[in-house]
């Protein structure tokens, strides 16, 4: 390997702040692993992070980003998961492999890549081992990068936590990257899908499988009862936040299950209490999942032929241009090619 490489640094909140800088390569410590970084996944969330820092305990200089697809290139001591040339992709919350997550009631856990810890939009990183999983055989890297955060939060909404069953409706509300993998998980589950979004998006939400398509404009509960004989969804991927989860509970059938995932327009929802008792409605808070649901989901991808929506691609030295393309309001994911784009394999 070089000796230096390129990494995106920000020595305080802000884009202005972001340079991207010549640093040394990384080398394995103990438990270790270097990956040579070839595309890198922005998040909304990473966005966010740039421009006023969340809150989080940033250290500067920061790297932003935390969802990567690579090669393992060097092995640290006692590192034995992964062989060198294999292909990996990052765990979004890496200290949580399995099972319930870390934290307390008074301080729930937040440690995640591009935010507690440094991120990835460097030519390489150096991580213990854990922190990474192997990437799909069948998704080029620039795919495969979007799994971490987006594509594992709804298989983790829908599947771990939701056991989504064949047959069974979910409502998915926008055409967010959370939102675009749960229509493709649902569909490959053999689930029926309703999608609400904005009237110039529904028709490529159509095209990704959804069964039926509404206009958040018009009056969606109405919608999604009459559609479904007034059962309603069995599951909803409730995306906005606020008052909006009122309406979810209005439109999930009796037994239904919520996953709460976004806050669009505030983190304080609010919602009818008696037919959310009287229908026993599930309320599931979602922030992403676990690596061993991630590697679940991995398995999926490779079985049914999910294949993540990309809306544009970057070189390395054009995040400021993919910051600005997130601002627009893409439909699939934008995706930093870390390395030579002409790289498929």
């Amino acid at each position: 390997m070089k000796d230096k490489m390129r990494r995106w640094e920000m020595d305080g909140i802000g884009r202005e702040r972001l340079r991207l800088s010549d640093v040394p390569i990384p080398t394995p410590e103990q438990g270790e692993v270097v990956v040579e970084v070839r595309a890198v996944s922005l998040n909304h969330r990473d966005r966010l992070v740039v421009d006023d820092g969340r809150g989080l305990p940033l250290r500067f200089p920061f790297t932003p980003g935390s969802d990567l697809s690579g090669e393992v290139v060097a092995l640290g001591n006692d590192a034995s998961r992964f062989q060198v040339g294999d292909r990996v992709i990052s765990a979004f919350t890496p200290d949580w492999i399995d099972g319930g997550r870390a934290g307390t009631a008074r301080t729930p856990a937040y440690r995640t890549l591009g935010g507690y810890y440094q991120g990835v939009l460097a030519d390489y990183v150096a991580f213990p081992e854990e922190w990474l999983a192997p990437a799909p055989m069948t998704l080029t890297h620039a795919q495969a990068s979007t799994l971490p955060c987006a594509g594992l939060t709804a298989w983790f909404a829908l599947v771990e936590r939701g056991g989504l069953r064949a047959g069974q409706t979910v409502l998915i509300e926008g055409t967010g990257g959370v939102a675009l993998f749960g229509i493709q998980i649902a569909c490959a589950h053999g689930a029926e899908v309703i999608v609400s979004a904005s009237a110039d998006k529904l028709e490529r939400a159509r095209s990704l499988g959804a069964t039926h398509v509404v206009d958040r404009r018009v009056d969606w509960v109405e919608v999604v009862l009459e559609l479904t004989g007034d059962r309603g969804a069995d599951h909803v991927l409730e995306i906005v936040g606020g008052a909006n989860l009122g309406l979810a509970v209005q439109a999930t059938a009796v037994g239904g299950h919520i996953s709460q995932i976004g806050a669009l327009e505030g983190f304080e929802v609010s919602a009818p209490v008696m037919p959310l008792m009287l229908k026993d409605i599930t309320i599931q808070g979602i922030g992403t999942g676990h690596r061993r649901a991630l590697e679940d989901f991995v398995r999926a991808v490779d079985r049914t032929g999910i294949t993540p929506v990309i809306d544009s691609r970057f070189p390395m030295e054009a995040l400021p241009a993919a910051l600005e393309r997130m601002d627009r309001g893409p439909f699939g994911k934008v995706v930093v090619e870390v390395q030579d784009p002409s790289d498929r394999h």
